[in-house]
């Protein structure tokens, strides 16, 4: 008699399985490819972010990504797009003006909570569905303020700009080193070469990055609702 997992047994458990029987794999779509994206950016970052480790987590080749995005840069902004979603709406109590640096405080924010995300942002071209949302929501609060259509338009570029720069600028790990060189230079300027720099340093250091978001923020607005665009 044959032994049940001898190599002549028709029930061998080394038997291969017939491919009929494997679970069939989730269809691709553009909306699982950045959602799996995500997952891969908050666990190991977005240096991991390509065709090919993603190919790998949704168990297909690399080619069949490339018909729901173009490229690694438009993944990307896909991915960003994305975690726009987490930027509240405005809040609903305050003036105009506070209102609109809360949400830019939000949106600067969230790019530091992912800082390959936020140097990416500087060149990033997103224009998913919270990105649209973003920039509604900035210039419907610009309107509030009685902000002139053109100068609002424009007004809104440059204010994101200053956030994800801001963001960009902190992203990566801080070196005590360098700030405490750069402190040393500027505090040890000497008046006869460097006369504003020395009547000045305590105030060039001075300041939290909360406060110095805040009042950059406030100078933009005040500005863009003040400052025509040219003709």
């Amino acid at each position: 008699m044959t032994a049940p997992d001898s190599p002549g047994s028709s029930h061998s458990p080394r038997s291969p399985r017939s491919r009929r029987e494997r679970p069939a794999k989730p269809a691709l779509t553009r909306e699982g490819i950045v959602t799996a994206a995500v997952a891969i950016l908050r666990a190991e970052g977005l240096r991991k972010v390509t065709m090919r480790r993603l190919a790998q987590e949704l168990d297909t080749g690399p080619a069949s990504l490339y018909v729901y995005v173009r490229n690694t840069d438009e993944l990307h902004a896909a991915v960003l797009d994305e975690l726009l979603g987490t930027v509240g709406p405005a809040p609903a109590a305050g003036d105009w003006r506070e209102r609109l640096e809360q949400v830019l405080t939000a949106y600067t924010a969230m790019l530091m909570e992912h800082p390959g995300i936020a140097r990416s942002a500087l060149t990033a071209r997103p224009s998913g569905p919270h990105y649209l949302r973003l920039i509604e929501t900035l210039l419907e609060l610009l309107h509030e303020g009685g902000v002139p259509r053109a100068q609002a338009a424009w007004g809104v570029d440059l204010l994101l700009q200053h956030a994800t720069a801001t963001a960009a600028e902190h992203a990566g790990e801080d070196s005590p080193a360098d700030w405490q060189a750069l402190s040393r230079a500027l505090r040890e300027s000497p008046a006869a070469t460097h006369p504003r720099i020395a009547e000045s340093a305590g105030a060039l250091l001075s300041g939290t990055p909360e406060a110095r978001l805040s009042w950059a923020f406030q100078t933009l607005i005040n500005g863009i609702e003040r400052t025509s665009v040219p003709d």
